[in-house]
């Protein structure tokens, strides 16, 4: 199948990319497409080792394969469950536990608790490129309940995580867990992520954002405490409100529990997925990014 072949579905994955050879294959194309080059002298000069699955430089005597270097370096598991498994992730609006991919696949819950995060990692992007025109920014609480617990705010907050994000009107979205909703995190993170000459930022009444427009850059705001939703017929958060919706229906018919400490890593998975909700090539571009991205040692991700 063409790599330039739009919106990969079940049928195809499990035809096309049945054997280690089809992904070794596919993966070839993808990390060089104008012809397998050295990844030492970068010579183009190259025999192959088709018993080993090498390539050997005919320049620098170099061995190395298609995997060397990347995310699926050393990995036992076979390439077309790694396929699989990053298929699932990115069609699955609310994403999929370990324990699904466990369950699928039948491989240890630590397998597939480990393959998740280094896809995960894979898909974390590098937000070079700043947001503007019109954009929306907000704040929640993301994390499981406490039982045998009051309902007070405080005792709300002890189990959970805050996360500040902002979209674009039609746009990607950004989203970052964060220690405080104080004036200069929420300033410095749209700072991070708005370019200067935004037209528009719309928050909610949270006066921490009091401050944040300039000259080039109106903000305007919807007080939901008033049960103020929409004002002015498009100044309105549902963009990012319904961001919000989509990550707690994750957390909590998904994955059941998020740590705070990997919580950015499953941001980074949705951001991924709402970003690339109009790409045909999704799985294709997923696929380069697993390539492109370094291998994550599990004792890192278990580390305290």
């Amino acid at each position: 199948m063409p790599l330039n072949t739009p919106k990969v579905d079940l049928l195809t994955l499990m035809g096309e990319y049945h054997s280690h050879e089809k992904c070794l294959e596919v993966l070839e194309d993808l990390r060089w497409p104008n012809g397998v080059q050295c990844l030492k002298c970068q010579s183009f000069s190259i025999s192959r080792i088709y018993a080993r699955r090498q390539f050997d430089c005919n320049t620098c005597r170099n061995r190395f394969s298609v995997t060397a270097g990347t995310i699926f370096h050393d990995s036992h598991l076979p390439l077309p469950k790694w396929f699989a498994v990053m298929y699932m992730m990115i069609e699955s609006k609310k994403g999929i536990s370990a324990n699904q991919v466990k369950r699928t696949m039948n491989v240890s819950y630590k397998t597939a608790w480990y393959l998740c995060h280094r896809i995960r990692a894979a898909m974390a992007e590098l937000n070079a490129d700043k947001l503007n025109g019109t954009c929306e920014v907000d704040e929640t609480w993301v994390g499981g309940k406490l039982k045998g617990h009051g309902k007070g705010i405080g005792n709300y907050k002890k189990n959970k995580s805050l996360v500040v994000g902002i979209i674009q009107r039609d746009g990607k979205v950004r989203m970052q867990r964060i220690e405080n909703a104080d004036r200069k995190t929420l300033h410095q993170f749209i700072k991070d992520h708005a370019a200067p000459d935004t037209e528009i930022i719309i928050t909610d009444e949270n006066k921490a954002y009091l401050g944040i427009g300039d000259h080039d850059t109106k903000h305007e705001s919807v007080n939901h405490s008033k049960k103020e939703w929409v004002k002015a017929g498009d100044i309105h958060t549902n963009g990012i409100e319904n961001v919000w919706s989509l990550l707690k229906r994750s957390v909590i018919g998904t994955y059941h529990k998020v740590s705070k400490k990997h919580l950015d890593a499953y941001l980074d998975e949705l951001e991924w997925r709402i970003n690339n909700r109009d790409n045909k090539y999704l799985f294709r571009d997923t696929l380069k990014k697993l390539l492109e991205s370094k291998n994550v040692e599990y004792q890192e991700l278990v580390a305290s």
